[in-house]
């Protein structure tokens, strides 16, 4: 008995000095202000856009650095798949094109409006078969036409039938991913494709197809986004997020060659498409009263054509403070 006790109590000293040497090292970890940094999911939107500079450059490290912060990227074709990843916290920062912006908000999704990114003037078309009997709009009446559903191709047919006395219902629509809707086209099992930039000039660039006009001018703003909790956790995180977008903008605008070429190695498109799309229109992630007016225009089409439950007030949807600081004088 005397031998069973000595060996217990043997026991207890043991696992008592291990249990003090834990407490001390995890002490010494407070005490030295060691920690994991913080992780911040920033989703990319496609292969084109600031945040692609961004991450090719390195603009995050000073900023993110300085708040014991580090990125885990992730990267979409589009926003609805992005939008599902949000909704389950898995992604934190990101833009987002007004279709997927609006369908996200008319779900009361966990994110806000931070910026925006932009008139979206130059963005998106509507492309028939080079040597189809397509010639305008009209002519999409009883023909297939691949789009995205929900995502800013959608809004912008929508919106270009509606000029033109005509609603999806007039046309056989198929919901394809942009990889995808480019095989379908391709191989010519699309008559027509609602597509947005580098996808639309590429195909016209190849003589592939020719882009439909439409009247009057028809504006696809898209939007900076946070996760609601991220944002009210880590408010200094998005500020640092919307300085960096700004300076990858701006980097761009300055730089359009070597920007073509890091977009060229990402799209695997030809320098000079890459160029033309990106010296279009400049990037600007400030608010303006004609992208806003864009937005809420289309707000108001999606819910007329019930793709939304009703319309709301965009205004009442943008969150500004965080742009507020980030770049206060």
């Amino acid at each position: 008995m005397k031998e069973y006790r000595k060996h217990l109590t043997a026991v207890l000293l043991a696992i008592i000095s291990i249990a003090v040497l834990a407490g001390c090292n995890s002490d010494d970890g407070k005490a030295s202000g060691k920690s994991d940094p913080l992780k911040v999911h920033i989703a990319l939107n496609g292969k084109m856009g600031p945040l692609v500079i961004a991450k090719e450059k390195g603009l995050f490290n000073e900023e993110f650095s300085k708040l014991d912060a580090q990125i885990e990227w992730s990267e979409f074709q589009s926003g609805p798949p992005l939008l599902e990843s949000l909704a389950s916290n898995r992604v934190d920062l990101s833009f987002l094109g007004d279709g997927a912006l609006i369908a996200g908000i008319d779900k009361n999704l966990p994110f806000e409006v931070i910026a925006q990114t932009g008139r979206g003037e130059s963005s998106v078309r509507i492309l028939a078969q080079a040597e189809g009997n397509i010639k305008q709009i009209e002519d999409l009446k009883g023909k297939t036409v691949g789009v995205a559903s929900g995502t800013t191709g959608h809004v912008y047919l929508i919106k270009a039938l509606k000029a033109h006395g005509l609603t999806t219902d007039d046309i056989k629509l198929i919901n394809l991913q942009p990889d995808d809707a480019q095989a379908a086209f391709e191989t010519k099992k699309l008559d027509a494709w609602a597509i947005w930039n580098p996808y639309y000039l590429n195909n016209i660039e190849k003589g592939n197809a020719v882009a439909l006009k439409v009247k009057g001018k028809i504006l696809a703003p898209g939007a900076i986004i946070a996760r609601n909790g991220f944002a009210k956790a880590h408010p200094e995180i998005v500020e640092a997020y919307l300085r960096v977008y700004k300076k990858a903008a701006d980097w761009q605008i300055e730089n359009p060659d070597e920007a073509s070429e890091i977009y060229s190695k990402e799209t695997k498109l030809p320098l000079s498409t890459v160029k033309t799309i990106i010296t279009a229109e400049k990037p600007n992630i400030f608010f303006t009263e004609d992208a806003i007016k864009a937005q809420q225009e289309s707000i108001d089409t999606l819910a007329g054509v019930g793709y939304i439950k009703k319309s709301f007030n965009f205004k009442n949807q943008i969150n500004n403070e965080y742009i507020d600081e980030a770049f206060k004088k």
